[in-house]
């Protein structure tokens, strides 16, 4: 009986028929008529709540489920599923109350729905999550009322789990088309000398006029008695590194995600570009030091060991040594590779400070820096001033967002590409930088 009443709630209209029938009570004081009516209406009333509880607990009447993904993909929307079963013999009113994993301080979220008799039925619902990491779901609550409506029973299902939450693999599939269209020679831009290329072994070939004497293979001519060459190709398979600022610049939040989220989302869709055009992806992070490396492989296993990777990295609040940057570049990478280097210069005088640098990495690798536009002072900028403060307030947001234009100039001025984006165009600039350095053959 304890366990019954544990899951019994009482509905408005029960309370509002004891409000109703105190005053008829009341009245009947003064038309004492009115208290046999009254009686007799309270009997009904009673009676009616039994059977509304008989109703609701002579059967366990209501089975649910909620269906969650392996995985969650970071700053998209995921699908929920909660699957109902009405085995009750007449139809229900339901209202769902998932309670839902604390990062979201979301304590009124409910559903509202109807599940006519012997019936089942799918709900979903989207979560979008803003931080990686572990999200633990607790119970499934379901609250039925019969067509009565005095009493509510509480069905309550353990579906306690933790779900990860990776960065967006939901992008790798948006993104997959536009690598592969041929918009890449969209740019109208003419193959030009490699710098640095390296050459790869394809085939041994009969000699014919015009190879090359010094690519003479002595122990396949001795075999097959005649002149043999060996034939090159340009090597294909370009080490590509997404090299992630975790410094506290980082920790910038635009539209709940951090700025380094939008760069470990852009790093995870750029890396499987990257391999799909038979290319070696890699990716290392630093602030104080280069950590969280994956050197840059062609493996059928990369993909993941990049994701596992991305899914554990995190801003340390400290400032980023580019200088130690450039040692570890230097020590570390010795063939000529694609710096894709995702960070955030908010003045002139902070780029001053890491030029020498970059300009030093740029000397042996393809560097291409990779910034964001303040997107509140873009707004800012272009909204109409009615007072003192407002044109003072507009005049600042346009010497920062100027501010980042010369950036980009001082960037070119000393031979470093770069991308100035806003945050949620971010994939999509990266990959079609990665796709004109192809088609120009820098790399």
């Amino acid at each position: 009986m304890k366990r019954i009443f544990k899951h019994i709630y009482l509905e408005f209209r029960f309370f509002a028929a004891l409000m109703v029938f105190a005053f008829l009570f009341l009245m009947a004081y003064q038309f004492p008529g009115l208290l046999a009516v009254s009686i007799m209406l309270f009997g009904v009333f009673l009676g009616l709540v039994l059977i509304d509880s008989i109703l609701l607990f002579k059967q366990n009447g209501i089975d649910a489920e909620r269906l969650l993904p392996e995985k969650l993909s970071n700053g998209d929307e995921n699908p929920i599923e909660i699957r109902l079963k009405n085995t009750y013999n007449y139809k229900v009113t339901l209202k769902l109350i998932d309670e839902m994993p604390f990062q979201y301080q979301k304590r009124d979220f409910e559903i509202d729905t109807q599940l006519d008799k012997l019936t089942d039925k799918k709900i979903t619902y989207t979560l979008r999550p803003l931080e990686r990491g572990e999200y633990h779901f607790g119970n499934l609550n379901v609250f039925a009322t019969s067509p009565i409506g005095f009493i509510t029973r509480r069905f309550q299902f353990g579906n306690d789990a933790m779900v990860p939450n990776y960065p967006s693999f939901l992008q790798l599939k948006k993104y997959m088309l536009l690598a592969f269209s041929n918009k890449i020679f969209e740019f109208g831009l003419k193959k030009i000398r490699r710098i640095g290329h390296t050459m790869e072994f394809e085939q041994i070939k009969d000699y014919v006029q015009g190879d090359d004497i010094r690519n003479i293979n002595w122990k396949a001519t001795a075999k097959r008695g005649q002149l043999m060459v060996n034939q090159f190709q340009d090597e294909r398979s370009q080490p590509i590194y997404s090299v992630i600022d975790k410094g506290r610049a980082m920790k910038m939040p635009f539209n709940g995600l951090s700025l380094l989220d939008y760069a470990v989302n852009a790093t995870l869709v750029i890396s499987n570009v990257a391999l799909k055009k038979q290319d070696k992806a890699g990716m290392f992070a630093f602030s104080r030091k280069i950590a969280n490396k994956v050197v840059a492989e062609r493996r059928p296993s990369q993909m993941n060991q990049i994701m596992e990777t991305l899914y554990n990295l995190d801003t340390d609040f400290s400032e980023s040594d580019f200088s130690r940057l450039y040692i570890d570049v230097k020590r570390s990478l010795n063939q000529r590779s694609l710096l894709l280097l995702y960070t955030n210069f908010e003045t002139l005088d902070a780029l001053h400070r890491q030029l020498p640098y970059l300009q030093a990495i740029a000397k042996h690798h393809v560097l291409v820096v990779i910034f964001f536009e303040n997107t509140e002072l873009d707004k800012l900028t272009q909204k109409e001033s009615r007072n003192t403060f407002e044109i003072f307030e507009k005049t600042i947001a346009e010497k920062f967002v100027f501010e980042k234009k010369l950036i980009i100039n001082e960037l070119q001025k000393h031979g470093i590409q770069s991308i100035l984006t806003p945050p949620e165009d971010l994939t999509l600039n990266t990959i079609n930088k990665y796709l004109e350095i192809k088609a120009r053959g820098l790399i």
